[in-house]
């Protein structure tokens, strides 16, 4: 196939003139331009000049199969063909209905029914719309407030940016949707600054749970549908889950009748190297909200997973569940996501990231050598580098400092060393890798080469 050519300078004009990139300052575009990425195979992607990088972010959380699939398009255009779209509103087609009977027998415990939107910020929207519901038909319709941790993202619906902790990222569109609150999220690496353990992880982990139960009794048991959870919180730079945390958190969810929602948008299909992150940690939630490598990118598609004891009011008679998306169980997006959860079985990505994420983890902790680097942390193919200013103390970038790291230096000199990645100040400044799950000890040794010429770079100018 004759690779196609691109006009650079097209491109950046029409991209200044028309395009209004997502998350993004569009003045940096107005100012510099923007990269274009015209192809990917594997872990590799180029841009429009020729210049290939490491894709140490799999797109965004996304590619876990790897790019270039012709397996995927092939089974996207042979669907396409034969049914390129209908609607799952009062009918079916099989694609549908295969995908959501494989995702059932992934899903632990009774979670059997499976509701499907296009992406993550539908699927927790549907979560958080279907758990207040859910309290309606229980006769107790008070129960509609929900609780998250803070720095975490949950998407920007706005039911789901009440469910977000990220305040700068509400405060453009408030008032939102009501009834979000907020608890401390597990970063053990700062848990000195809010008080609690910081010498015993297990004892730090009973601490962040409580205080959800803390929250619970404050707001009311009467008054509380659900709480929202990640695995591994993203936001604010991989957070992971204390030994027993998940366990306390669904003692203390069953106590109060409250329910659980794992939102594994990120952490699903094999990031934490389980089809669900859940099995992981050992718990069963209410609810699953994923999406992104369900398709590994090939298709959009989201879903909530949720259990025979919430399905149950919808079952018989006609209760009916006035929420849906149009391109929700799209035949081309669910037979994708059939064929890619194939290839997870066939090459054994689940196992690869079990056996591979000691060795990644122990690569990066090499960079703790580094002045700048405080803190590695994270699971699977899912980790963080906090950047500090300060090691012995912990102390962080001022909001300047951080501008100028990240956005001035950070993120354009990794890319420009042939590293795509996140640098992200959401919370503390700090580095966010989750490669596609086909890398192993070669792109572990290349991703910290490349990381410890940059972050020594960024030292120096400090």
């Amino acid at each position: 196939m004759t690779e196609p050519t691109y006009d650079h300078q097209d491109l950046q004009t029409k991209a200044r003139e028309h395009l209004w990139m997502h998350f993004s300052r569009q003045s940096a575009m107005e100012r510099d331009g923007v990269p274009i990425i015209v192809r990917g195979k594997g872990h590799t992607i180029w841009d429009d000049h020729g210049r290939e990088y490491l894709d140490g972010l799999a797109g965004l959380f996304v590619v876990n199969a790897g790019h270039g699939r012709r397996r995927l398009a092939e089974v996207a255009a042979t669907q396409a063909e034969q049914l390129a779209f209908f609607p799952i509103w009062s009918y079916a087609h099989p694609s549908a209905i295969e995908l959501a009977d494989r995702l059932a027998g992934y899903a632990p415990g009774d979670l059997n029914k499976v509701f499907f939107s296009t992406g993550g910020g539908e699927a927790v929207e549907t979560a958080f719309k279907l758990a207040k519901y859910y309290w309606k038909l229980q006769g107790k319709p008070t129960k509609h407030k929900v609780i998250s941790r803070a720095v975490a993202y949950h998407g920007t619906p706005q039911g789901a940016l009440a469910i977000t902790g990220i305040p700068a990222m509400k405060a453009m569109f408030e008032p939102v949707t009501p009834g979000g609150f907020r608890v401390p999220n597990t970063n053990f690496y700062r848990a000195a600054e809010m008080g609690a353990p910081a010498d015993d992880i297990e004892q730090f982990g009973v601490w962040a749970a409580d205080r959800i139960e803390e929250m619970i009794q404050f707001e009311g048991p009467d008054t509380v549908a659900a709480v929202f959870l990640e695995p591994v919180q993203n936001s604010g730079g991989c957070f992971p889950p204390p030994p027993g945390y998940f366990q306390r958190v669904r003692e203390i969810c069953d106590r109060y009748d409250v329910l659980l929602v794992s939102d594994e948008v990120i952490c699903a299909f094999g990031r934490i190297g389980h089809m669900f992150a859940c099995d992981a940690y050992g718990y069963v939630p209410d609810m699953i909200t994923c999406a992104k490598g369900m398709t590994s990118g090939y298709s959009p598609i989201g879903a909530t997973i949720v259990s025979d004891r919430i399905y149950e009011p919808f079952r018989t008679g006609d209760t009916t569940f006035y929420h849906g998306y149009t391109f929700g169980g799209h035949p081309v997006s669910a037979a994708v996501a059939l064929a890619n959860l194939d290839i997870f079985e066939e090459e054994k990505l689940n196992e690869r990231v079990r056996e591979n994420s000691p060795l990644f983890r122990a690569e990066l902790e090499k960079l703790t050598d580094l002045p700048i680097v405080g803190d590695v942390r994270g699971d699977g193919y899912f980790f963080g580098i906090e950047l500090v200013k300060d090691k012995d103390t912990k102390e962080t970038f001022d909001d300047d400092e951080a501008e100028r790291l990240l956005r001035g230096f950070l993120s354009k000199g990794l890319f420009e060393a042939g590293l795509y990645c996140r640098a992200d100040d959401r919370g503390d400044p700090v580095i966010q890798l989750a490669p596609p799950l086909t890398v192993g000890p070669a792109e572990f040794t290349q991703i910290e080469q490349i990381l410890r010429g940059v972050l020594t770079e960024a030292w120096s100018r400090l």
